[in-house]
């Protein structure tokens, strides 16, 4: 398939993008809701909250870009919350749904974006950067967060992820 992007930085983000849309229900395949928030002993994040960070990032990244919609667990995760150990988290089909409804629209404004809306600085508390910075470091942390997925997937006893 061409891809055709407004500036050609982001010809290999949209590549990324794509291969993570896939991974993401790859990664979820066949988790039951028990072994989604198990913590194995561990402080580790469990598989729900990775994946509803996931989806919460990239609804957080399309409003940077203009959208204004909010993923159904939004309070959950504004604000780039944390794992809360008393919290029922949103079923992996939950995930999959926001998954569904925000991967075309932002997948559209990164098509979109010119150079000049990928220089636009943004500026959060104590920090600032450009718009490219912060999707391209969005798509590695997709990449990272897709992983530990996959991880807990082989500690849990399921098959590993597929690629394909």
């Amino acid at each position: 398939m061409e891809i055709k992007t407004a500036s050609n930085r982001m010809y290999a983000l949209i590549v990324l993008y794509d291969m993570h849309t896939t991974y993401f229900y790859n990664a979820l395949a066949g988790i039951s809701a028990e072994d989604a928030t198990k913590r194995l002993n561990t402080k580790a994040n469990h598989i729900a909250w990775i994946a509803g960070s996931l989806v919460q990032e990239r609804y957080e990244i399309a409003n940077l870009f203009g959208a204004e919609i909010q993923s159904s667990s939004h309070e959950l995760f504004k604000d780039h919350q944390g794992i809360k150990d008393e919290v029922t988290y949103p079923s992996l089909a939950t995930y999959q749904q926001d998954w569904e409804q925000i991967t075309p629209i932002l997948r559209n404004y990164m098509l979109n974006a010119t150079d000049a809306v990928l220089d636009k600085v943004l500026e959060f508390p104590g920090m600032s950067f450009p718009m490219y910075e912060m999707v391209s470091f969005d798509m590695y942390r997709e990449a990272n967060c897709i992983g530990q997925i996959a991880l807990w997937r082989r500690l849990l006893g399921y098959e590993g992820m597929k690629y394909m």
